[in-house]
């Protein structure tokens, strides 16, 4: 009993000292951002144009540059995501080729970004001659967010129980049926966790959007999907290294400003998830 207790405070200690070990870092990350950024942050900053080779003025075409190319992402990968998932755990038989799919899925969730931006570069940039463009870039994140969406819109699905199918199926429904009214409105919290994952993933890369749309410095907004666009991650690369005397103040708020805006899309996505669990009566 006396071991029991031991092994179990033991594992208590541990457990806590990994958890601290893990938030320690992104809180002394979140707190310098905060300490060096938040001074830059005014109403001139977030909705003004650059100035004096973008050592002055504001970050407003790269914020806009940032929600279009999400929007864009988010437009080709969740409808294909989300049904690829569907099909693949509702649908799909259990063989080798299904196997094959399984294990490419989860291989091209761990692909480099510099991969997924020579891919976009070569073929919708080169081959498809969409250009530099936000079509080209916003294709490109997709292709890199699709993985992510797929394997956590599975899990969603598989937490469903498999009675919910069973009972379902004993009362004459079809899959799609089944799929509709019984699986999908049970898993939409999971699925809508995962696809805010995968966007906020898309929104903070800079290697894709280098190869397909980002640009060094624009004096106007977009006007088409053909148009480039300043984009926060490679704005941030520019003030850092690109560009010099650039005021430590203006390069950290850059970075709070997407900071801020991951985490507010985490917050929504937390609020529906929230609002919609209250729903379950499992």
């Amino acid at each position: 009993m006396i071991k029991s207790e031991q092994t179990e405070k033991l594992a208590f200690w541990l457990l806590l000292l990994a958890t601290i070990i893990i938030i320690l870092p992104v809180a002394l990350v979140v707190i310098l951002v905060l300490v060096k950024g938040v001074p830059a942050i005014t109403p001139e900053f977030i909705f003004g144009m650059p100035r004096d080779g973008m050592r002055a003025g504001g970050v407003f075409p790269a914020i806009v540059g940032t929600l279009c190319l999400m929007l864009g992402t988010a437009v080709f990968s969740l409808p294909f995501g989300i049904l690829a998932a569907i099909y693949l755990n509702e649908y799909s038989q259990k063989n080798w080729l299904s196997r094959i799919i399984e294990l490419a899925i989860i291989n091209l969730a761990g692909v480099p970004s510099i991969v997924y931006g020579l891919f976009g570069l070569g073929l919708f940039v080169t081959f498809l001659q969409f250009g530099a463009s936000i079509l080209a870039g916003s294709l490109t994140l997709a292709i890199m967010t699709l993985p992510v969406i797929i394997t956590a819109t599975r899990e969603a699905l598989n937490t469903v129980p498999k009675a919910f199918r069973e009972v379902s199926f004993s009362l004459g429904a079809s899959c799609w049926q089944t799929v509709r009214y019984a699986v999908l409105p049970n898993a939409i919290p999971g699925i809508i966790t995962g696809s805010i994952l995968g966007l906020s993933r898309a929104a903070g890369e800079t290697a894709p959007i280098l190869f397909t749309v980002a640009a060094f410095y624009l004096p106007s907004l977009p006007q088409s999907v053909y148009d480039q666009v300043m984009a926060l991650p490679y704005h941030i690369y520019v003030l850092s290294t690109q560009v010099p005397n650039v005021s430590e103040k203006i390069q950290y708020g850059t970075v709070l400003v997407l900071v801020g805006m991951i985490f507010v899309m985490n917050i929504i996505a937390a609020y529906f998830r929230t609002k919609l669990r209250k729903r379950k009566t499992w």
